[in-house]
């Protein structure tokens, strides 16, 4: 390691460069500039040479860009040592053609996004990088004030730590432009050999499942939307690991529903869910549902918040409110009276990405899937019993279905007039989630209906609903005892609805 004399700069993103140089050239290092950033620096009154001057020798091929492809200019970084001539770099300053960007603009032709990809920038950051203890590389304008304030320290040399540091940056860099790149080739396979995929942190988090356990969020690069994309804070503490499970379910059955809806949801899966007229009924209804288990719960609606909703919020504990939009009343209620609860507001308005995949994390690697985002339609359904369901008790079993694909399997959902009367979820027997439903519905599953995500196969599981009251069943079919199970309903005289389609989510 040494001190920092001549630098190497060559950037597409300009965002402070000119203050940058301007420091550089302070403390005494001179400054090599590509064509492309040379004329910008001289502009702005400084005195820079340029790589064709440097070098001395022309572009390999057509275009003055590609004279940072020289092997003069890649010897001095490779090879810079104590001993090495005048014309070695000791700092080099590259970011790299904005790929991304262009690649998503759908104006532009294929042509032109192969044309945006770099192919010098990522080379030169390479290769000072693997050469960090004596080539300092910046890959980040976001780091200038730190480069400046370390040389100034360290009398133009910085330590090991610190060049190491930059040098993990730049890797990160060329890293995540390669994969931008192969995500944008690799189209043709939806499963491919290679799952390239690349995350940005977008919050370091308090803790993670346990206080024992550190956590962050990322956010996966280029996708269409994320759990808090468009998604603004008003009020409340930082959100936890917990909270952002929770909502990750919360948000996405509050978006299943056009009418006013609430959900409330407790350790990842939905305890209360209501739609009615508006909001506030919603909520009071959503809340009813299970009101000891939604305490300290997240809460989703897919309707504005006023004060009289605040109001009547404010006087339970949640941990996160989740609503497409507060009044500046409801924002002070929520304020003044619980002002550790996380008020989100959510602002999205792009619909879900159907090609978007599932992830989930195993020892070792991953399961991929495809997002499980199928509706299934009322006229795809088929009525499989004598008894026919009323259009209110149709609308149930819709309703009841659709929350059923939120709740871990083996899920059932009992349901009334648009609202969860029970939920019965994570049990490895399909007869213990109906017991469990039915147990937290009690009198109220008199006349409600249930629905199943995956087929009920055994009599003793559909005679615990039938002797409950139940007066309609929704499930998928498709299990041998498909007959049985038919026949105990048309002697019950209960109208039975095939999906033809199970959502188990484990």
């Amino acid at each position: 390691m040494s001190k920092v004399r001549r630098a190497l700069v060559s950037v597409h993103d300009t965002t402070g460069l000119v203050e940058f140089v301007r420091e550089l050239q302070g403390l005494g290092i001179d400054v090599v500039a590509a064509d492309s950033t040379a004329p910008l620096l001289r502009e702005a009154g400084l005195d820079v040479q340029s790589v064709e001057e440097a070098i001395g020798a022309p572009a390999l091929v057509g275009g003055s860009a590609a004279r940072t492809l020289h092997p003069q200019l890649s010897a001095a970084l490779q090879w810079n040592d104590d001993h090495a001539a005048d014309g070695s770099f000791d700092l080099v300053v590259v970011n790299l053609k904005p790929f991304e960007r262009t690649s998503m603009r759908r104006d532009k032709r294929e042509e032109e996004v192969i044309s945006a990809i770099d192919i010098e920038g990522p080379s030169i950051l390479r290769a000072a990088a693997a050469n960090f203890e004596r080539v300092v590389v910046i890959a980040d304008p976001e780091v200038y004030p730190l480069v400046l304030e370390e040389l100034t320290a360290t009398d133009g040399d910085p330590g090991y730590e610190a060049r190491r540091l930059l040098a993990s940056r730049a890797f990160d860099a060329t890293a995540h432009y390669e994969l931008a790149v192969a995500n944008w080739f690799n189209t043709a396979e939806d499963f491919p050999t290679y799952l390239l995929r690349d995350y940005v942190k977008l919050a370091d988090l308090e803790y993670g499942e346990n206080p024992h356990q550190r956590a962050a969020y990322y956010v996966e690069v280029g996708a269409r939307r994320h759990l808090l994309s468009m998604v603004e804070q008003v009020g409340g503490d930082d959100l936890s690991f917990n909270n952002l499970a929770d909502l990750n379910v919360a948000r996405q059955v509050a978006s299943d529903f056009t009418i006013p809806s609430c959900v409330i949801v407790k350790h990842g899966s939905p305890v209360g869910v209501a739609a009615s007229r508006g909001g506030a009924e919603a909520f009071d209804l959503a809340f009813a549902a299970d009101e000891a288990s939604s305490y300290g719960g997240v809460v989703a609606l897919n309707r504005p918040v006023d004060s009289d909703l605040a109001a009547t919020i404010a006087q339970h504990r949640f941990d996160v409110l989740f609503a497409p939009g507060y009044d500046e009343g409801a924002q002070a209620i929520l304020g003044e009276h619980v002002p550790d609860m996380r008020v989100l507001w959510d602002q999205e308005r792009r619909t879900k990405s159907p090609g978007e995949k599932d992830i989930r994390r195993v020892i070792g690697g991953i399961l991929v899937q495809d997002s499980d985002l199928e509706h299934e339609e009322r006229e795809y359904m088929d009525v499989v019993t004598n008894a026919t369901p009323s259009e209110a008790q149709f609308g149930d079993l819709l309703f009841a279905w659709r929350v059923s694909r939120w709740v871990r399997s083996n899920a059932i959902v009992l349901a009334k007039d648009l609202v969860t009367v029970g939920i019965g979820g994570t049990h490895a027997s399909r007869h213990d989630g109906i017991a469990q439903a039915l147990g937290k519905a009690g009198d109220r599953a008199q006349g409600a209906v249930l629905a199943s995500d995956a087929f009920l196969g055994y009599d003793d599981a559909v005679e615990l609903a039938i002797k409950a009251g139940v007066s309609g069943i929704i499930q998928p079919g498709g299990s041998d005892r498909d007959d049985d199970i038919i026949a105990l309903c048309d002697e019950a005289g209960i109208a039975m609805v095939f999906t033809h389609r199970r959502h188990f989510r484990h």
